[in-house]
C-alpha cells in the first residue's frame, strides 16, 4: 500500500506542476507497473516496465504507420502480444496492449506526430519512477525486517 500511495503522489505533484506534458499517462504508468503485493514485487514490477516499453514502442511504430486504420490497430495488438512473448512476459500481455492503445488513441492539443512521443516518454517516466518506488521500498523493508528479525 505504502508503494501505490507514494508512487501516486509522486505522480499526482508531477502531472500537477507541469500539465502540459500529459503526465496523467506517467501517473496511471506508475500505479500499473507497481506491485502492491509483497512477495515477487520486483519481478513482477519489471515485467510490468517491460510491458509497458513493449507496448509504447509498439504503438509509436504504429502511429507512424497510420494511426486511424483498424487494421493497424489490430496488427499493433497481435504484434504486442508477439513482443511479449519474445520477451516472456506474456503474464503481462494485457498491461502491454493497455499501452499501446495510450499510445494509439488518446488525442491532445499537440501535433499529431508529437501525441506518440510524448506519451512514450511518459510512459516511461511512470515506468522508471514505478521501479524506482519498488526497489527504493524493498531496500527499506528489508533493512526493517533484518533489524526486527522479521522473516516472512
Amino acid at each position: 500500500m505504502v508503494r501505490c500511495v507514494l508512487g501516486f503522489i509522486i505522480g499526482y505533484t508531477m502531472m500537477l506542476h507541469f500539465p502540459q506534458y500529459e503526465l496523467f499517462w506517467g501517473l496511471l504508468s506508475i500505479i500499473l507497473v507497481i506491485s502492491p503485493e509483497g512477495k515477487d514485487s520486483r519481478r513482477l514490477t519489471q515485467e510490468r516496465v517491460k510491458s509497458n516499453f513493449i507496448g509504447s514502442a509498439v504503438g509509436l511504430l504504429c502511429h507512424l504507420i497510420d494511426e486511424t486504420k483498424t487494421s493497424v490497430l489490430i496488427i499493433g495488438i497481435l504484434l504486442t502480444i508477439t513482443v511479449c512473448h519474445l520477451f516472456k512476459v506474456m503474464n503481462m500481455a494485457r498491461v502491454a496492449i493497455v499501452t499501446f492503445l495510450i499510445v494509439m488513441l488518446q488525442t491532445t492539443n499537440h501535433t499529431e506526430i508529437a501525441t506518440p512521443i510524448l506519451r512514450f516518454l511518459t510512459v516511461g517516466f511512470g515506468c522508471i519512477t514505478g521501479l524506482s518506488v519498488t526497489l527504493l521500498t524493498s531496500v527499506v523493508i528489508r533493512h526493517y525486517k533484518k533489524k526486527l528479525h522479521i522473516e516472512i
